[in-house]
């Protein structure tokens, strides 16, 4: 009855969200891995001191990539500049910044054949950690519909029906973490 289907479709619809968040986070992931393109979002992790506060670089600063190969950081108070300097040298990402006063621009270099290989390595890893993390929201779908069939709260057929719709929605994310996966390697491998 209505109950069954109120049920079943909260599983569904929790499981979609959750699901939903492991592509969103493999994305987020995926903008801070570098490639030999100049994105802001590989300063997403830089945080500096301003007015006593640790802020984002871009909440101090307006980030543009004029070219390709280059990122610009104009702080809106150039008292700052040396700091998102220093922020940049000791991050990891290997960035060599070039401060003239009001404006640092970052060359990002092209990455090497090594290099690149190894990014798609990780990029690779990242898909598949996320596709862990969906087969495992799969299964904890799947262990309460489980526990619904055997308080009889609903019928095989029920049971059935839904395990099928749970298999169809894991396969949908699954795609859709492969899909960001080749976006993401395409990128690497764009030299």
């Amino acid at each position: 009855g209505k109950r069954i289907i109120i049920m079943i479709n909260e599983i569904m619809e929790e499981m979609n969200e959750k699901m939903e968040k492991a592509v969103t986070n493999l994305v987020k992931d995926y903008a801070r891995v570098r490639t030999g393109r100049a994105s802001i979002s590989l300063l997403d992790g830089i945080k500096v001191t301003s007015y006593g506060a640790l802020m984002p670089v871009n909440q101090v600063a307006s980030l543009t990539t004029p070219e390709n190969r280059l990122i610009t950081i104009k702080p809106w108070d150039t008292n700052i500049i040396g700091e998102i300097e220093k922020a940049i040298l000791k991050s990891d990402l290997g960035l060599n910044p070039q401060n003239d006063g009001k404006i640092i621009r970052i060359s990002i270099p092209p990455l090497t054949e090594e290099r690149r290989k190894e990014i798609g390595k990780l990029a690779k890893k990242m898909a598949e950690d996320y596709k862990v993390s969906i087969r495992n929201i799969r299964r904890d779908s799947l262990e309460t519909l489980k526990s619904f069939k055997k308080d009889k709260e609903i019928s095989e057929d029920d049971f059935f029906k839904g395990q099928d719709d749970v298999q169809k929605v894991t396969d949908t994310f699954i795609k859709k973490v492969e899909a960001e996966a080749i976006i993401k390697e395409e990128e690497i491998m764009t030299i």
